[in-house]
């Protein structure tokens, strides 16, 4: 049976409810038997002990003192609660008994040495009796048994049974529909935010959860359904500016290439004009297959999170040197690279290629021919950090904040060199993949550094 969530609560509630209820029930009853028997007990040793001295022993005959008197007052005097009085000898022959027991006789343990208490029965009734030794200078001359009816006590204990057996239940269930009253109460917040999720959608981001008056657990979780809604509503927004970017910077290339060719076509061109345009049409392909490379690299990104094989940092360095080895000939750059001992540190080989390709590829591609460009390592409090400087043309501090952006690239950039605007935004989310961290600093004419933190 498929239960609902404020039924489960009110069932775990009752559940343990129902144990605890057991063990005070039980414990109420156990007090009130205990009390009922110590009670009973301790008025059968006050008798027993109080009609010791009416007793005389004569020889082996022990009787009670003033018999006839005793008689008396049991026909003059009802009693509520009798007791029953015996006298045994030291061989367990019966030798005097009180009037109220007439023909019948109590129960006698010759086993039993000291006051012992023990129930027993008198024509089908439940008696509490007690039996004490008689003694004369330490001498065994017989005992005194003294009983009293347990009818009364019994029927106490018996009512409170019934009483306890009875609204066990009703308590049990009382107490399940009013948990279940308050668990309903309760998780009204979470129902709204539930109805809050079911009307969310990418055209209604605009909903949030309302908060609770009371600032509680259930207020934590509002704020963070909404702070989750706030994420998803500016993720939503990126995504579609990102499709709306990879979709403009894709129909640029195509327009140029589309352009040429249209003109090509539209008469007979020379050898040399045939050659130059199609020179342009593979750059302009070229562009579009770096940028399908880069957009698919964006896309793979987050199936690439658990990808997470280590390999030395010196290695992932060398291996993008040595991709860019061309382009660094080409421009005469002098590459100073120091690792300081960390080259055999261990990074995430997928992530940390992706990092440093970007990062130093930037670096050469802004780099003025004849320049140089530093790599170094150190290791820092938390870890290590890596810095790749070049002397470049630097950023401006109104465009720093804004590189990592897909797609962005400033005027002094787009002048410079080519590219799509996508290389650092990579970098940046391989970064946040492997929590590591780049910093920037830069100044127009000095050239910039890029600072990776591990």
């Amino acid at each position: 049976m498929k239960l609902s969530f404020k039924d489960r609560i009110a069932f775990y509630y009752l559940a343990a409810t129902t144990a605890l209820v057991a063990i005070a029930f039980l414990l109420v009853y156990g007090i009130v038997y205990q009390t009922v028997y110590d009670n009973m007990d301790q008025v059968l040793s006050i008798e027993a002990y109080k009609h010791t001295t009416e007793v005389i022993i004569e020889g082996d005959s022990i009787h009670f003192i003033n018999k006839g008197e005793w008689e008396e007052r049991e026909h003059r005097e009802a009693q509520v609660l009798p007791v029953f009085i015996q006298l045994m000898n030291s061989k367990g022959e019966l030798m005097d008994k009180s009037p109220n027991l007439k023909n019948q006789e109590l129960l006698f343990h010759p086993e039993l040495e000291g006051g012992h208490h023990f129930d027993a029965s008198l024509n089908d009734e439940v008696l509490r009796q007690i039996q004490i030794p008689l003694r004369t200078k330490d001498k065994l001359q017989g005992y005194i048994l003294a009983a009293m009816s347990m009818q009364a006590s019994i029927q106490v204990l018996r009512k409170l049974a019934w009483a306890e057996a009875i609204s066990f239940p009703v308590v049990l269930i009382s107490l399940f529909y009013i948990t279940r009253s308050l668990a309903d109460r309760s998780i009204r917040p979470i129902k709204e935010i539930t109805r809050t999720a079911g009307r969310t959608s990418k055209r209604f981001l605009d909903e949030r959860v309302p908060l609770p008056a009371k600032q509680d657990e259930l207020y934590d979780l509002s704020q963070s359904i909404n702070a989750l809604l706030d994420r998803l509503q500016h993720a939503f927004k990126g995504e579609k500016q990102f499709s709306s970017d990879a979709s403009h910077e894709l129909r640029t290339p195509l327009a140029t290439l589309r352009g040429s060719l249209e003109v090509l076509i539209r008469k007979a061109r020379s050898q040399e004009e045939y050659e130059a345009t199609i020179k342009s049409a593979l750059v302009q392909i070229d562009r579009m297959a770096d940028l399908s490379d880069q957009l698919l690299v964006l896309a793979r990104m987050d199936s690439e999170a658990l990808n997470l094989n280590q390999q030395a940092l010196g290695i992932v360095v060398e291996e993008v040197l040595s991709s860019l080895h061309p382009l660094i000939q080409a421009k005469n750059l002098r590459v100073h690279l120091d690792l300081h001992q960390l080259e055999s540190k261990e990074i995430p080989a997928y992530f940390g290629s992706l990092i440093f390709q970007n990062l130093i590829g930037n670096a050469v591609k802004y780099s003025p021919d004849s320049s140089e460009l530093r790599i170094e390592a150190r290791s820092t409090e938390t870890g290590f950090s890596c810095s790749i400087c070049d002397q470049g043309p630097g950023i401006p501090k109104e465009e720093q904040a804004q590189i990592f952006q897909a797609f962005y690239r400033s005027p002094q950039a787009i002048q410079n060199a080519p590219g799509s605007g996508l290389g650092l935004s990579i970098a940046q989310r391989a970064a946040e993949a492997i929590e590591a961290r780049i910093d920037l600093q830069s100044e127009p004419g000095r050239g910039t550094c890029f600072y990776l933190h591990f």
